[in-house]
């Protein structure tokens, strides 16, 4: 007689935890294209320039991708038949917008203040208004209930941006270039929640990345025909690495469209927080900024921020 096997509850921990580690590489990816990008604005004393080039060239690899995947092409097929038949609304498009925020800020501040700084402001504005998106159900996994522990998760992701804002930093630097990131921040986690569901609509993440690289290439373009023969630009650098941006975001925006329906936009928010400032540790110490950081007190923030994801990502997360 065959007795039946019973659940592996260690597989299954796995695959709640693989998501979320996903997320945290979501944050690492990001962490990395803001300093690409930092470098590159500064180089070409130009953050625009240096956000098109970014976005220009993720849109190029996108449409080789397109091109190439049967995948691809499916999705984009079901993408154009849902914008005939008016399925998916026209507010669902435009996350690229945030993302041409979230790289134009990139270039005109992290090469000033650093990773780190920047990622705290992000910080602010992504888990705030994670939580806003998941509660009002504009989260591709729908309604989420404000729980203590997400309470709790938010509010020590907070606690880490107020340690990191400690120490003299606001007098060293403008205000804003602090309020701009928490201002891409908001903006970055309603871009995870509209490209999960555009994502959902199209049950492609190729597609939902390619209408993002897309619109934000379009929107970059706009602004760079009007503010470049104003401001200038300098000389492009040789170094290849600076101009990496656009294909690490093409990896964590795909990412994101896919992660988004499985675990939520807050969840999502905090592990890419602790990815963020994991990797913006590690870079600001290996490239510091204009104004450094404090080494311990960066540390505490990535360990605060860690125990707020933890919280949230063991807690039962009820639908309703």
């Amino acid at each position: 007689m065959r007795v039946p096997a019973e659940p592996s509850a260690p597989r299954g921990r796995r695959r709640g935890l693989l998501p979320v580690a996903g997320a945290v590489g979501v944050g690492l990816l990001t962490a990395i294209q803001s300093r690409v990008n930092g470098g590159l604005g500064a180089a070409l004393e130009n953050g625009v320039m240096a956000a098109l080039v970014s976005f220009g060239s993720g849109f190029v690899i996108m449409v080789v991708v397109v091109a190439a995947l049967p995948s691809g092409r499916a999705g984009m097929s079901r993408l154009w038949r849902g914008m005939r038949a008016r399925d998916i609304p026209w507010w669902i498009l435009i996350g690229g917008a945030a993302g041409a925020l979230t790289t134009g800020a990139q270039g005109a501040v992290v090469g000033v203040i650093g990773t780190a700084l920047f990622t705290v402001g992000v910080v602010a504005g992504q888990t705030l208004n994670g939580l806003v998106l998941d509660r009002a159900g504009y989260s591709p996994s729908g309604v989420t209930a404000v729980t203590m522990p997400r309470v709790a998760g938010v509010a020590l992701a907070l606690a880490a941006v107020g340690v990191a804002l400690t120490g003299g930093t606001l007098r060293e630097v403008p205000l804003w270039m602090l309020l701009l990131p928490v201002l891409v921040g908001a903006a970055l986690a309603w871009q995870q929640a509209t490209n999960g569901r555009l994502q959902r609509k199209t049950a492609s993440a190729t597609a939902a990345t390619f209408v993002n690289f897309a619109g934000g290439t379009l929107v970059l373009g706009v602004v760079a025909v009007v503010q470049v023969p104003a401001v200038g630009v300098a000389p492009f650098p040789a170094e290849p690495w600076l101009y990496l941006g656009g294909a690490l975001g093409v990896v964590y925006i795909a990412m994101s469209a896919a992660l988004a329906p499985r675990i939520g936009v807050l969840l999502l928010t905090l592990g890419s927080v602790f990815g963020m400032l994991v990797g913006s540790l590690v870079l600001d110490a290996l490239w510091p900024p204009a104004v450094p950081p404090s080494p311990w007190r960066s540390a505490a923030t990535v360990l605060i921020a860690g125990a707020g994801v933890a919280v949230t990502a063991l807690a039962r997360r009820p639908v309703r």
